[in-house]
């Protein structure tokens, strides 16, 4: 089915294959691998497509995406981020293509997009408790990555960490995104988050992964890292 534009007709499957480059296909799928179809699409060409399809009907084109490829999956994740609408509208479809989401870039990408989080804290606070209870390896990833970019800050710091306690779930990208998580709250709130690494129930791969990436950030002290390098567990 067509897509109405000012300078072409082409369906979203034509315009994606235009922007394709094969050297960059190569490149991004050493990146991700196991993912399949991988056109090579250009993050920053693939957003001002979504972009453009936003302003003329987000949720007509959203439709009108498959999931054949990455990149028409990763585009999905764009026009709902882009997308002006009620907030149940954008819930529903963010419940919609959850399931959708089998890698870390665009679980990513998906989250950094959806800077309507920022504006409505309390409901997307609300929106993502259930979720927590999933046991869906990329939705529990996706709390997390929305965590640590829109609530480490005064408001919600005391009340992360009781979030992570709750997660056991043992899948590779929950872990490294929680210790990516932890590690962010040490930068922004050191006297806090040492009290958690202190008295937590993480599991010694996700705590000792926290600890790395704390020892890894520019923004921390060369005494703070020496401190924190001697919590490690054994």
């Amino acid at each position: 089915m067509p897509i109405s534009s000012g300078k072409n007709n082409n369906t979203i499957k034509e315009q994606l294959s235009l922007l394709a480059e094969p050297a960059y296909r190569d490149f991004a799928s050493s990146l991700l691998p196991g993912t399949e179809n991988i056109l090579g699409v250009r993050l920053p060409a693939l957003r001002r497509l979504a972009k453009r399809l936003a302003k003329e009907n987000w949720l007509q084109n959203l439709n009108l995406c498959t999931q054949d490829s990455f990149e028409e999956i990763m585009l999905q994740g764009f026009l709902i981020g882009y997308a002006k609408a009620p907030l149940p509208v954008i819930f529903d479809q963010i419940t919609q293509f959850l399931p959708r989401i089998n890698n870390w870039s665009v679980c990513d990408s998906f989250c950094i997009t959806l800077k309507i989080a920022a504006q409505y804290p309390s409901e997307f606070w609300d929106f993502f408790q259930p979720l927590l209870n999933s046991q869906e390896e990329f939705t529990l990833r996706f709390v997390l990555v929305m965590l640590l970019d829109y609530y480490i800050n005064d408001e919600y710091i005391d009340s992360l960490f009781p979030l992570f306690d709750r997660i056991t779930h043992q899948g590779y990208y929950v872990k490294m995104a929680l210790a990516w998580a932890i590690s962010m709250c040490y930068v922004r709130f050191p006297a806090q988050t040492t009290l958690y690494l202190h008295n937590n129930r993480l599991d010694d791969f996700t705590y000792n992964k926290s600890l790395q990436k704390i020892t890894e950030s520019h923004s921390v002290s060369a005494e703070s890292k020496q401190i924190i390098r001697s919590m490690k567990r054994n």
